[in-house]
C-alpha cells in the first residue's frame, strides 16, 4: 500500500464522524429521488400494463334500457374500434354478522368466452362455468375484508327477491382498482364490494334479457374521442342515455390517475429539492473540510509528490463519502420505495405493483451528488495547492479584528468581549456564514413542507366531515323517489331528523367549454348538508341559480353573475340557462349547488329525491342501519365517521407517509448541517481557541466562543428557512389540484415552531459531541506551529 494511501485511511478514520455524516447527506439525496421517483415510475408501469392486459376501455355510457341489437350501431360510430355490452346494478347483501347495511355491485360476463373491453384478472379460484346460474366472482379487497374464500355461500337482495350464489373466486378489474360504494369517497371493504355473475343471470332479473344497460368502446388510432362520445349520446339519447364519458372521466381510473399525477409532482420537485440541498451541502462542507487540511497539502507538495497526485489524494475524501453515501442511499431507497409501494398496494387493486429498480434514475442521482462533492473539493484543493510549499505550511495569517459595520452601529456595546469576537468573527467571514444558514435553512424549510401536508390534510378533512357533512347516515336510492318517502324514513325509531336531496347529472356549457357533472339540490334551511366555503364560511343555498367550485367555474371561464346553459342527462332533458350566483373555494370534487325546488323546476320533475341524510341517536344506530337493510330500494348507506376513518386508514396513508419520508431525510440534513459546521469551525480556529484557552479563559468562555457563533447562525436560519418553506409549500400545493381533491394550503402555527424546534435540536446535540470534542483538546498538539 502506498503512503499516500496509508495516510488516506488513517485521515478517513480521524474524520470518520465528518465522513459519515456527509454520507447521509448523499444518502438522503439519493435516497429521496430513488424512493418517490422510483415509486412512481414503478405504479405508472403496473397501471399501463395492467390496462394492456385487461383491454380497458376509453370510453363508457350508462342508460335505462337498449337492446343489443343496438351494439351493431354502436360499431358503426366513426372512431369506434371495439364494443361491448353489459348489465349492471347495485344490489344488498345479506350478510349475518353486522346490522350495517352492505351492498355489491353486480357485472354481467358473458355466457361463453370472457369479455371483449375490461376484462377480470382473476386472484384466487376459478372463471364462471358456462350455464351456471348460481356461481360470482367477487373482488379481492371485499373477499379478504370479509374472510370470504372460494366455495362459501353468500346471500344477495336483487331486485327484491333473495338470491344465493357460490363464490368461485376472487378477481380485480381495471375499473375498480379503487372501489368506492354509491354516496361516499373513499373505499369501505367491509361493506362494498364488486360480483361478477353470468348474463344469464343478471340479464332476466332486472328485465334485461337480451337488454343492456351499460355499454363501453375502445377507439381506432387517430379517433377524436369528443366527436365519439357526441355521436354515442346522440344514439342513445332515445334509449336514457346518462351522458358518456372518457377514461379520463371513469371514476377508478380518475382516482387512481390523481394520485399518479400528485406522485409525479412530489416525486420530480421534492426530491429535486434534496438533491439540490445534498449537492450544495457536500460543496460547502467538503471544500471547507479539505481547506483545513492546507499544512498538509504543502508538506505533501515539498516531499516531491506532483499537483495532480495531490488533489487525486485529497479527492478521494469526496470519493469515499459520496460511495458511501451512494450505497446506503439506492439499498435505502429500493427497500423504503418498495414499503411505499405496499402502502399503496393495501388499497389499489393492480397486479404486479412492486418496486422496480431504475438503473438509470440511480445512476442520475449519485452522478448529481459526486458532481457536488467533486466540485466543493476541487475548488478547496485547487486553492491550497497553487499555493508554495513553503507558505502553505505556514497557518494562515492571523486575521485583522477590528470594529465592524454591526459593531459601529453600538451593538458592540451591548456585548461582553465574548459577544464582540463572535460578531467580528462573522462580520470577518459573511459568505461563510451565509452560506452555512442557507444550508440549515434549507433543513427548516424541508421540515416545513412536511408538516405543512399534516396541517392542510386534516384541516380539509375536518372542514369535510365536520362542517359540511354533519348527517349522520347518508342514503342512496336505487332510482329517484317520491318526496313523500322523507315520513317514511322519519317514522324510523331513532332517527330525529330528516333531509332528503336530489341528483341530477347534467352538462354545463358556456361559449364552446363544456364539462359533465351532478347538481345537487339542496334543502335551503337545511341543517346536516351545507355550503361552506374552503374558509369555513358557510354560504346559503341561493333560491334560484347555482353555486359551483371554483375549479368548474375556472374550467368553463364563467365568473359570478354569468348564465349556464345546462343540459340535463336523464329523465326529461330539459335544457335551459341558470344563472351562476356564486363560486366558492371547496376541496372535494366539483360541485354544482342549488335548491331543490329550484331543481325540480329545471328538470321539470317536481317532488323526486335521490336519496336522505338522517341525523340518528347515537345508542340506535344500529337499529336504524337494521331497517334501511330490510329496505330495496336503498342502495347506499355512507357514514361521515366511517368515511373520515376510512381516510384516516388509506388516503392519510400516502400523503402522511410521504411527510415522514421528509421528516425523516430533512432531519439527517439538518444534523449533517450543523455537526459539520461545528467541527469545521473547530479544526480551523483550533490554534485560536487553544491561545484562549492557555491566556486563561474557561472551557465554557471558550466553548461559548466556538459554539455561539454557530448558535447565531442556526437562529439567523430558521426565519429564512420558514420563508423558503412556506414558498415550496405554496408550490406544491397548486401542482397538487384535481378534480377529486385540492390540498389546501394551510400551515399552522405549530408547523414552523415545530420545524424550528427539531432544526434546534439538532443544533445542540451536534454542539453536544463538538464540545466533547472541545474539552479533550492537546493545548500542546494544537499550537505547535511547522516551520
Amino acid at each position: 500500500m502506498s503512503a499516500l494511501n496509508t495516510k488516506l485511511l488513517r485521515e478517513l478514520w480521524t474524520l470518520k464522524a465528518q465522513i459519515a455524516s456527509i454520507a447521509l447527506v448523499v444518502a438522503a439525496g439519493i435516497m429521496s429521488i430513488v424512493t418517490m421517483r422510483g415509486s412512481y415510475e414503478s405504479m405508472v408501469d403496473a397501471q399501463q400494463q395492467f390496462y394492456r392486459n385487461a383491454r380497458f376501455a376509453d370510453a363508457w355510457v350508462n342508460l335505462v334500457r337498449a337492446p343489443e341489437s343496438l351494439r351493431s350501431s354502436l360499431e358503426s360510430v366513426v372512431g369506434v374500434d371495439a364494443v361491448d355490452t353489459r348489465v349492471t346494478f347495485i344490489a344488498t347483501l345479506d350478510l349475518d354478522d353486522s346490522g350495517i347495511a352492505a351492498h355489491g355491485r353486480f357485472i354481467s360476463l358473458p355466457e361463453m368466452g370472457r369479455p371483449l373491453l375490461n376484462d377480470i384478472v382473476m386472484r384466487q379460484g376459478r372463471y364462471i362455468n358456462p350455464g351456471a346460474l348460481d356461481e360470482v366472482i367477487i373482488s379481492e379487497k371485499f373477499a379478504k375484508a370479509r374472510e370470504f374464500e372460494p366455495g362459501d355461500s353468500i346471500r344477495a337482495i336483487i331486485n327484491g327477491r333473495a338470491r344465493v350464489f357460490e363464490v368461485v373466486g376472487t378477481a380485480i378489474s381495471p375499473e375498480h382498482t379503487y372501489a368506492v360504494p354509491p354516496g361516499a369517497i373513499y373505499p369501505e371493504d367491509e361493506r362494498y364490494g364488486v360480483f361478477w355473475a353470468s348474463r344469464e343471470v343478471l340479464g332476466p332479473a332486472f328485465n334485461m334479457d337480451g337488454a343492456f344497460n351499460e355499454a363501453f368502446v375502445s377507439l381506432g388510432p387517430g379517433a377524436n374521442i369528443d366527436a365519439v362520445i357526441k355521436d354515442i349520446d346522440n344514439l342513445l339519447e332515445p334509449y336514457g342515455g346518462l351522458g358518456a364519458y372518457a377514461r379520463s372521466d371513469q371514476i377508478s381510473h380518475l382516482i387512481l390517475q390523481s394520485e399518479l399525477d400528485q406522485n409525479r409532482i412530489t416525486g420530480a420537485v421534492i426530491p429535486v429539492i434534496f438533491l439540490g440541498v445534498a449537492v450544495f451541502l457536500l460543496y460547502l462542507v467538503l471544500g471547507r473540510l479539505i481547506a483545513t487540511q492546507r499544512g498538509e497539502i504543502a508538506v505533501l507538495k515539498a516531499f516531491g509528490y506532483s499537483d495532480w497526485e495531490v488533489g487525486g489524494h485529497f479527492l478521494m475524501f469526496a470519493v469515499v463519502a459520496v460511495l458511501l453515501g451512494g450505497m446506503v442511499g439506492m439499498i435505502g431507497g429500493a427497500l423504503l420505495g418498495d414499503a411505499y409501494i405496499g402502502m399503496y398496494s393495501t388499497y389499489f387493486s393492480i397486479p404486479n405493483l412492486t418496486y422496480q429498480l431504475s438503473f438509470p434514475l440511480m445512476g442520475f442521482a449519485f452522478a448529481a451528488c459526486a458532481l457536488g462533492a467533486f466540485t466543493g473539493a476541487v475548488a478547496a484543493v485547487r486553492h491550497s495547492v497553487l499555493l508554495p510549499p513553503a507558505e502553505a505550511m505556514r497557518p494562515e495569517a492571523p486575521a485583522n479584528f477590528r470594529p465592524g459595520f454591526l459593531e459601529k452601529l453600538g451593538l458592540g456595546k451591548l456585548m461582553n468581549a465574548t459577544g464582540r469576537m463572535i460578531l467580528r468573527n462573522m462580520e470577518r467571514k459573511p459568505v461563510q456564514g451565509m452560506f452555512s444558514s442557507l444550508g440549515i435553512a434549507l433543513a427548516v424549510a424541508i421540515l416545513t413542507i412536511g408538516f405543512f401536508m399534516f396541517d392542510s390534510v386534516y384541516y380539509m378533512m375536518d372542514l369535510q366531515f365536520r362542517q359540511i357533512q354533519r348527517e349522520d347516515l347518508n342514503l342512496t336510492f336505487r332510482e329517484i323517489l317520491s318526496e313523500d318517502v322523507r315520513y317514511e324514513l322519519a317514522n324510523l325509531d331513532g332517527v330525529s331528523r330528516v333531509e332528503t336531496y336530489r341528483l341530477v347529472p347534467a352538462r354545463l356549457r358556456f361559449g364552446h367549454r363544456e364539462d359533465e357533472v351532478a347538481i345537487q339540490g339542496m334543502e335551503q334551511n337545511g341543517e346536516m348538508r351545507r355550503i361552506v366555503n374552503a374558509a369555513g364560511k358557510e354560504i346559503p343555498v341561493p333560491a334560484s341559480g347555482v353555486v359551483i367550485s371554483a375549479m368548474l367555474a375556472n374550467r368553463l371561464g364563467v365568473t359570478s353573475g354569468d348564465q349556464l346553459f345546462a343540459e340535463m342527462l336523464n329523465g326529461k332533458r330539459r335544457r335551459a340557462l341558470v344563472p351562476v350566483n356564486g363560486i366558492i373555494e371547496d376541496f372535494l370534487g366539483l360541485s354544482v349547488f342549488m335548491s331543490k325546488e329550484a331543481l325540480w323546476q329545471l328538470s321539470d320533475e317536481p317532488g323526486v329525491i335521490s336519496g336522505a341524510l338522517l341525523a340518528v341517536d347515537e345508542n340506535d344506530r344500529e337499529t336504524v342501519q337494521r331497517s334501511l337493510k330490510e329496505m330495496p330500494a336503498v342502495t347506499g348507506v355512507a357514514s361521515p365517521t366511517t368515511m373520515l376513518k376510512s381516510f384516516e386508514e388509506q388516503l392519510a396513508a400516502s400523503i402522511l407517509t410521504a411527510a415522514g419520508f421528509l421528516l425523516g431525510f430533512a432531519s439527517i440534513i439538518a444534523v449533517g448541517v450543523v455537526y459539520n459546521a461545528a467541527r469545521i469551525a473547530l479544526s480551523e480556529r483550533g490554534r485560536e481557541l487553544a491561545s484562549l484557552r492557555v491566556m486563561g479563559f474557561h472551557r465554557r468562555e471558550v466553548a461559548w466562543l466556538l459554539l455561539g457563533e454557530q448558535g447565531v447562525v442556526t437562529l439567523f436560519a430558521i426565519p429564512i428557512g420558514w420563508l423558503i418553506g412556506y414558498l415550496l409549500s405554496y408550490s406544491i400545493t397548486t401542482g397538487m389540484q384535481t378534480d377529486i381533491y385540492r390540498i389546501p394550503f394551510i400551515t399552522e402555527p405549530r408547523t414552523y415552531f415545530t420545524s424550528a424546534l427539531l432544526v434546534l435540536i439538532a443544533a445542540i446535540a451536534s454542539g453536544w459531541l463538538v464540545r466533547r470534542r472541545l474539552d479533550r483538546l492537546d493545548l500542546i498538539e494544537v499550537l505547535k506551529t511547522r516551520e
